[in-house]
């Protein structure tokens, strides 16, 4: 049926392509707006494009996951596993998807559509063989992590085609995009509870276990708190003050990670999780705050010379 193809684009997950905006926030922050005109234009459409990518990967990753889907507690109900639908409207729908995603990224300005059509080809990557790095243990995750990257990427050039962004604003959001899916990966692990069935759900299951998963997270966190801090050092040394703030949300999100069902399995649903909402928004407001407020006595720390002691 029709719905079934919908289903399995699944729009429903387009509101993570939310993650741009802090790649627009950051360009507009460091280089501004200026004169340049038609920023709303290419950011709309790039929003879409990313959208209609991301729906293409979507397709080919439930299309081809079907075999592996089966031994998943609730994946298994997905269309393409428990109906019979078409292999060649499947098909029909990923080029669809795909090249309409593409050319909205290219109405958008050239640098949008070099970075869509490298969140395309990760799809394609990720999801198909001989590649199909999905099936290899930590690869698995900075592979599928680095479309948050490349998402920053998209919302950055949305707004300024004239400079590249800061490699380390760059590299923190992929190393907490890293985070974000080995919590992922490791509270699906315990939630199958079988060594056995999750490597026939995913075959990099069966190289990882609870710590391995649990210690790579903890390795992605500092990571991403590592390449965040010298980006705020360098470019506005006040937002340093949010740093132990950050370093909690990552704490509150491994501790969802615990909960039956955890909505860190399906991301589209953590807009049910009221604490971690009320989180991100006090951390939205103090980097808003600082943002606009200088410190004078922070810029002690930018400097080389050590402090005397009197």
């Amino acid at each position: 049926m029709l719905k079934d193809y919908i289903k399995i684009a699944r729009p429903d997950h387009w509101i993570k392509q939310l993650f741009i905006v802090p790649g627009s926030v950051f360009a507009w922050f460091l280089v501004g707006m200026g004169n340049n005109e038609g920023v709303l234009v290419r950011f709309i459409l790039a929003f879409i494009s990313t959208c209609f990518v991301a729906s293409a990967n979507y397709v080919i990753n439930e299309w081809l996951d079907a075999d592996f889907d089966k031994y998943h507690p609730t994946k298994k109900n997905r269309p393409v596993v428990s109906d019979n639908l078409s292999v060649k409207w499947i098909l029909t729908e990923y080029a669809v998807l795909g090249i309409a995603g593409l050319v909205f990224g290219y109405l958008s300005c050239k640098p949008v559509f070099f970075m869509e059509l490298w969140l395309f080809i990760m799809g394609i990557l990720y999801n198909v063989r001989p590649m199909r790095t999905k099936e290899i243990p930590y690869l698995d995750v900075l592979s599928e992590s680095v479309n948050n990257a490349i998402r920053l990427l998209i919302g950055w050039f949305a707004v300024t085609l004239t400079f590249y962004p800061p490699i380390s604003i760059v590299l923190g959001y992929w190393m907490s995009g890293a985070f974000l899916m080995a919590v992922k990966r490791y509270s699906e692990y315990r939630m199958i509870g079988d060594k056995t069935t999750a490597g026939l759900y995913r075959k990099s299951f069966k190289y990882y276990s609870e710590q391995s998963l649990l210690i790579s997270a903890f390795f992605y966190a500092l990571m991403a708190v590592f390449f965040c801090g010298i980006f705020l050092i360098k470019y506005k040394i006040e937002l340093i003050i949010a740093i132990p703030l950050l370093c909690g949300l990552f704490c509150y999100y491994l501790h969802i990670s615990y909960k039956k069902d955890s909505s860190v399995q399906k991301p589209e649903k953590l807009y049910k999780e009221k604490g971690l909402l009320l989180y991100l928004f006090v951390l939205i407001v103090v980097f808003i705050i600082l943002m606009f407020v200088d410190i004078n006595g922070l810029q002690m720390f930018l400097g080389k010379d050590l402090i005397p002691v009197k």
